[in-house]
């Protein structure tokens, strides 16, 4: 797939807090590649936005600590100075956030937070910056696009102002898109329209986009490749129909079985028991250990490593300790049945 635009090596977030220092993100290692479409998942809560943070150099050093290597194009973004961080972002990486009603600046037009990035990196004159900001609002199937301009995000619906953040997150054209949530509170029609909208992106542009969620239908219609996060560790990573058709971590097999069926009637709809952690509240051992059904001794005393087995795929568990792989899998799959 040649050199990755993205390479996160041994991510550590912590925050700082009256207790002391507690990380959010422990130990976290991925790639995003040159078109590819990454999907990050997990409960909320699993440490996936702060991850999304820490990659565009926005968790404050005020309040937290970021370590690790960060490397976007061979370039270690942990080291570099605020002024760089701010010539990367929009520009070379780009980000949707969560929710666009408070990502928007109230007391500013829709046409002046469009033109911000132009000014800023490309320094083209106003008429210029204006007339390809109306271009890219057209771009993302937005009507009446000049008028647009004028209003403020108020007067704007949701499914709207989440596709005004997608052009101004795309009006650089950046190498990288980082998507958190992009459909949250949007109704269904409107989901699939901006989920086809950044697929085009993807396509027409060859823009790397790491989308980071909970839900995994967005997952099976957007992603290649799958990074499951729990704990603020990566439990298990794969291609996407390895993770759908052969799950190996419990906790991914949990999220998959949580995933109503239409084809099936049940009573219930299974839920994985417990909650996530809070961060830090647990020291030794496996963090997904005390909600898996699966948990032994060594479960609660070591944490285990990222193991790579046989399938390509990687996972993070002591049932597949090397040389027990096959056998696991057959006590695993009862999950699934």
């Amino acid at each position: 797939m040649g050199s990755p635009v993205l390479n996160v090596k041994d991510l550590h977030t912590s925050f700082k807090t009256d207790d002391g220092n507690v990380n959010v993100v422990n130990g976290v290692d991925f790639q995003v590649h040159p078109g590819e479409v990454l999907g990050i998942v997990g409960e909320s809560g699993c440490g996936k936005s702060v991850t999304s943070l820490s990659v565009m150099g926005l968790v404050p050093s005020s309040i937290g600590n970021v370590s690790g290597r960060i490397e976007f194009n061979g370039e270690n973004l942990i080291k570099a100075s605020e002024k760089r961080m701010r010539e990367i972002r929009g520009n070379h990486i780009a980000m949707i956030f969560q929710e666009p009603m408070t990502s928007l600046n109230p007391v500013f037009t829709i046409g002046n937070q469009m033109v911000e990035a132009l000014n800023i990196h490309r320094r083209w004159p106003k008429k210029k910056a204006n007339a390809y900001a109306v271009d890219m609002l057209k771009k993302v199937g937005l009507a009446r696009a000049e008028l647009l301009m004028n209003e403020y995000p108020h007067q704007l619906s949701g499914g709207m102002r989440q596709r005004v953040m997608i052009a101004m997150a795309m009006i650089c054209e950046p190498t990288l898109l980082i998507a958190d949530e992009p459909t949250t509170a949007l109704d269904v029609t409107i989901q699939a329209q901006i989920l086809d909208l950044m697929k085009s992106l993807n396509r027409d542009t060859n823009t790397a986009i790491m989308m980071i969620t909970h839900d995994l239908g967005v997952v099976a219609d957007m992603c290649q490749r799958i990074v499951v996060m729990y704990a603020g560790k990566i439990v298990e990573e794969a291609d996407l129909n390895t993770i759908f058709k052969q799950p190996k971590h419990p906790y991914t097999i949990g999220l998959i079985q949580s995933v109503p069926d239409m084809r099936e009637k049940k009573p219930r709809l299974y839920s994985i028991p417990g909650n996530v952690p809070k961060p830090g509240s647990i020291q030794t051992g496996c963090q997904f250990a005390p909600r898996c059904e699966h948990a032994f001794d060594r479960c609660r005393s070591e944490t285990p490593s990222l193991l790579e087995l046989s399938t390509g795929q990687k996972v993070r568990c002591w049932l597949y300790e090397k040389g027990e792989e096959g056998t696991v899998y057959d006590k695993t799959a009862t999950i699934r049945s």
